[in-house]
């Protein structure tokens, strides 16, 4: 038996202790947010948390997790009460599909609490190894500079520290059910790229 702590509750886990962290949470814990993507540590879907710092879950063996604090997106809020990283991913609609989006989130939730006042490059940087395939990456940029305008207007006290109980719905909260836009928000854009998010319809032609 291995003993887990996550989003602040404890487990204790009858599993190979060379099991990914990631088979644990889904199947064991009913946690779900966190997704398979690869299984190889190169996509990203599967970011959690542990002891505040981004983890690939899918190749964490739960070994090394015995007194460490693990947190999902489900630890950090849900659709009734958003943390600020997921408020603002709902304000700025960054998801499309919505498979990358908990492990953006979490990635970016490792960040803002080291950092607050990231710059638009430790935002680039952090979310570097995260993968998109629909093509938010602009609306998940000005989604990460928001929620650090929420961080500093509202202090570091925002931070919503793992619950003891899992919020049921978070991974949708985070993306699915918001109404909001862009407006008033930084266009993170490098000087000359387009944002393609706003017309996915268009493609450049091809040259001949």
């Amino acid at each position: 038996m291995i003993e887990l702590t996550v989003n602040g509750q404890t487990h204790r886990i009858d599993a190979d202790p060379e099991t990914p962290l990631l088979y644990v949470l889904r199947e064991d814990l009913q946690l779900n947010a966190a997704k398979f993507g690869c299984g190889l540590g190169q996509c990203g879907a599967c970011t959690v948390l542990v002891d505040g710092e981004a983890a690939l879950a899918c190749v964490t063996p739960i070994l090394v997790l015995p007194g460490r604090q693990v947190t999902t997106l489900e630890g950090l809020g849900g659709a009734e009460d958003p943390a600020p990283i997921q408020r603002a991913f709902i304000e700025e609609q960054a998801a499309q599909c919505g498979f990358c989006i908990a492990g953006m989130i979490m990635r970016a939730q490792a960040l803002l609490q080291s950092n607050p006042r990231a710059s638009d490059a430790d935002i680039r940087a952090q979310l570097e190894p995260n993968l998109c395939r629909c093509g938010t990456h602009m609306r998940i940029l000005r989604a990460v500079r928001r929620a650090a305008a929420l961080l500093q207007g509202s202090g570091a006290a925002a931070f919503h520290s793992p619950s003891a109980k899992s919020a049921p719905g978070g991974s949708e909260a985070a993306g699915r059910n918001g109404s909001g836009g862009t407006e008033g928000s930084e266009d993170l854009r490098r000087p000359g790229e387009r944002d393609l998010s706003r017309h996915p319809q268009q493609r450049e032609r091809p040259e001949r």
